[in-house]
Order: C-alpha cells, then sequence, then structure tokens
C-alpha cells in the first residue's frame, strides 16, 4: 500500500468528539473495520484477552523493526499523531539509532493468518495513553494464530535473555542481547561439582525425553547456589545461559513482588518451557509471600518444563521450607571462596602473566587466601593499571592493601569451606 488512509482525521469544528468516550471508541473500531474490510474484502472482528501475557505484540514490534513483509501497514488513527518512532538499539555489532515505524497510531494486518492489531491513543488528564486491540477473521483464524505464537517466540527467546522485573505496577517483561557469552571452559570452580552441575543441565535439555519418561520423573528440576557474593555464581549462570538450545528467563525479585507477579512470571515461564528460570537473590522474596510462592513451587504444572536456578549470597535468611521439601529446589550447591588451586587456575585464565612470571602468579595465589574471584579480579585491574602507566608492579603491597580493606569491612565470617548445609 503506498496511500495509507487515516482513521481520524483532524477537523478543529469536531475536535469535542475525541473525548466522547464510548461514542469516539465505538467510531474508531467501526472505521478500523471497515477500513480493514475495504483492504481484505472479509470482516475482522473485535476481541478481548483475558490472558496478561500479550507475547503476539512483541512478535509485531519485532517485524515492523525489522522490516518485515508479512504484517501490512493498514492504516494510521489519528492524523495528527505520530507515524514513525526512533530508538536505540543496543542488539546490533554496533549499537546505533534506527526509525522505524510506529506501532502506536497505526493498524497492522496480517491478512494470510487473519488477524490485526490497532494500538489506539486515547487522552487522559493531559496525557497520550493507548489501547491494544486485536482483530481476526474468525475464532479458527485467531486460534491458529495464538497457537503459532509460542514456537516462534521460544526460537526468539533463544537469543536474548528474558527478563522479569517486578514493580509497582506489575511485571515487566524485556529482552536482552547477550552481549558477552561466557563459554563453560572459563567457569572456574571444584571439577566435581562442575560436572555434576552440567551433566544435570545437559540431561534435562537433552533432544532425547526419554530419561524423563523411562523413569517415570516429573520434567521439572531445580537448584539453588549458595555462597559468599563474588566466587561465581552469576558467572555460572551466564554460562548455561550461552551454551543450551533453550530460552533463559531472569526473575529481579524486589520489594513489589506479590502473588500476583509470582504467579504472572511462572505462567510467562511456562510458555517458554523447556526453559531455564533464574531466580536470584532469593532470599529476598518478600515474607508476606513466601508461602504462596512455595505453593506455587509444589504445583502440579507450575515447574513442568522448567529448569529453577535460585541464587543467594545470604543461605541463612532462606526460608527452610524451600529446601525442607521435596520437589522445590532437588539440590543445593555452596559456591564458597575459592582454594589456591582454584586461585592460581583464574590469574592464569585472567591474565596476570602479562605482568608477572610464573613464579610470582604461583606466589600471588597463596597470598590471596580468603579473596573471592571478584577481589582477584580487581586486583588483575589495579595491577595492570600501575604496570601500564609505571612498568612496574607492587603486587604484595596492593594485596596486603586490599586485605586490610577486607578486614574493615567484614561483618561476619562465612560459612567455612566444605561445610554442610541445607539437610
Amino acid at each position: 500500500m503506498t496511500n495509507i488512509p487515516f482513521i481520524y482525521q483532524y477537523e478543529e469544528k469536531e475536535n469535542e468528539r475525541a473525548a466522547a468516550g464510548y461514542s469516539t471508541f465505538g467510531y474508531l473500531i467501526t472505521r478500523i473495520e471497515e477500513t480493514l474490510y475495504d483492504q481484505y474484502g472479509v470482516f475482522y472482528e473485535l476481541y478481548a484477552s483475558d490472558d496478561p501475557n500479550t507475547e503476539y505484540w512483541e512478535l509485531l514490534v519485532e517485524d515492523v523493526r525489522s522490516g518485515s513483509l508479512e504484517p501490512e501497514h493498514v492504516a494510521y488513527i489519528f492524523e495528527k499523531l505520530e507515524k514513525k518512532t526512533f530508538a536505540y538499539d543496543e542488539d546490533e555489532k554496533e549499537p546505533d539509532y534506527t526509525v522505524h515505524k510506529s506501532i502506536r497510531n497505526s493498524v497492522y494486518a496480517y491478512p494470510e493468518k487473519g488477524v490485526a492489531f490497532a494500538r489506539i491513543p486515547y487522552f487522559q488528564d493531559g496525557s497520550i495513553m493507548s489501547f491494544d486491540c486485536l482483530f481476526a477473521v474468525n475464532d479458527e483464524k485467531m486460534r491458529a494464530f495464538l497457537e503459532g505464537v509460542r514456537p516462534r517466540l521460544w526460537e526468539k527467546s533463544k537469543r536474548k535473555v528474558t527478563v522479569f522485573t517486578d514493580g509497582d505496577g506489575g511485571t515487566s517483561r524485556e529482552q536482552e542481547a547477550i552481549v558477552r557469552e561466557v563459554q563453560r571452559s572459563q567457569v572456574i570452580m571444584n571439577p566435581l561439582l562442575k560436572k555434576e552441575i552440567y551433566r544435570s543441565i545437559d540431561q534435562f535439555f537433552h533432544s532425547d525425553k526419554s530419561f524423563y519418561q523411562t523413569y517415570d520423573i516429573p520434567y521439572k528440576r531445580g537448584i539453588l547456589l549458595y555462597g559468599p557474593p563474588g566466587n561465581g555464581k552469576t558467572t555460572l549462570v551466564k554460562s548455561i545461559a550461552g551454551s543450551i538450545d533453550a530460552p533463559v528467563a531472569y526473575w529481579q525479585i524486589t520489594e513489589f513482588t506479590s502473588s500476583e507477579t509470582i504467579e504472572e512470571v511462572f505462567q510467562a515461564a511456562r510458555r517458554l518451557a523447556p526453559a531455564v528460570l533464574v531466580i536470584e537473590d532469593i532470599d529476598s522474596m518478600p515474607e508476606d509471600v513466601r508461602s504462596f510462592f512455595l505453593n506455587t513451587l509444589d504445583g502440579a504444572t507450575s515447574k513442568e518444563g522448567l529448569f529453577l536456578i535460585g541464587t543467594t549470597n545470604y543461605p541463612e535468611e532462606i526460608d527452610p521450607g524451600l529446601m525442607n521439601r521435596a520437589g522445590r529446589f532437588d539440590r543445593a550447591y555452596e559456591i564458597g571462596l575459592p582454594d589456591e588451586e582454584l586461585r592460581l587456575e583464574y590469574m592464569k585464565m585472567r591474565g596476570f602473566d602479562i605482568f608477572l612470571s610464573e613464579g610470582e602468579i604461583k606466589n600471588a595465589a597463596k597470598l590471596t587466601e580468603g579473596f573471592s574471584f571478584a577481589q582477584l579480579g580487581e586486583l588483575y585491574v589495579s595491577s595492570a593499571l600501575q604496570w601500564h602507566q609505571e612498568g612496574n608492579h607492587h603486587i604484595e603491597t596492593m594485596v596486603k592493601d586490599m586485605t586490610g580493606e577486607q578486614r574493615k569491612s567484614r561483618q561476619g565470617s562465612w560459612m567455612e569451606r566444605n561445610k554442610v548445609g541445607f539437610h
């Protein structure tokens, strides 16, 4: 279409009609239906959704921004509102601004699928809001379209990380590109523990699900990673996200987490299944919804197809019910402070050999007892900066200074390595 019509043309003498409530809405819907009929020769009916998950809008946005020819731009709605929008695209190799057709104030149709979208602006208290409408030729077309959303969303979600964040208005959902993948070889931890965790992950996402069918094991798993901050829990999760052929979702628990957002997140996550759902800082779950969260985990289908990964820096603050009942989290793994062998492995991988000899690296690994991987990373940056600016290093002095700072800030000691918990 070259000449795209307007649904509502501005006429100053008639502008009172724009605030007339239902009459205006009815006028707009009628004009949208007439425009769709004029274009395609079939009647499109308006549908309402009782589903809080509206992934089909995400797919429309992706199609429009990518320049896909499948959705046809049928009409603009208001003559004097935007026709195009711009956004900063961080997913490209060289992030830059992109300009594309506006989703709001437009009518789009997938004629072969018999569905159409309209994001209708409305005016309230000096602000411009929007109302989403979905049209279809008949129930069969609507069902067929919705059934096709999930497999496409699953494929799309494998390329990005879905982030759920609980806010005062409910749960927001964003998809973020995996900017920097972490290879499994870059994860430094106890070899036996590392092998066990990855084996569990790989078995779950193996294309052949006969293992679960043969042994009558529910297709759901859950592990809890606990230990002091900065020792690789997040790195481990990132390596899992970048190495499995399935979607990965992160759930950011906040003070706004409620029974409604818990239910919403699990519903959305199940739509991505089989998938990984990472619940970071699970100890921060508000007390007034912990029982509801536990009941959700106990649900027969709440976790079907989901591999749950919970993380916490403060295991003593976690509700004991998470681990004291089967079917919630199957295993708990302590990701503790690295021993000398792991510190040495990290320092070699990180690149300390640029300014340290092999003997100096071994000595530094001994001196840094009690350091986390994050602190070793800070030591590397400080040493590299000094080496770059002065051509020498004083790593022993840096270690001594960091150890002193660590003692001052320490509020309590962590559990000793190999201490067993969560029985």
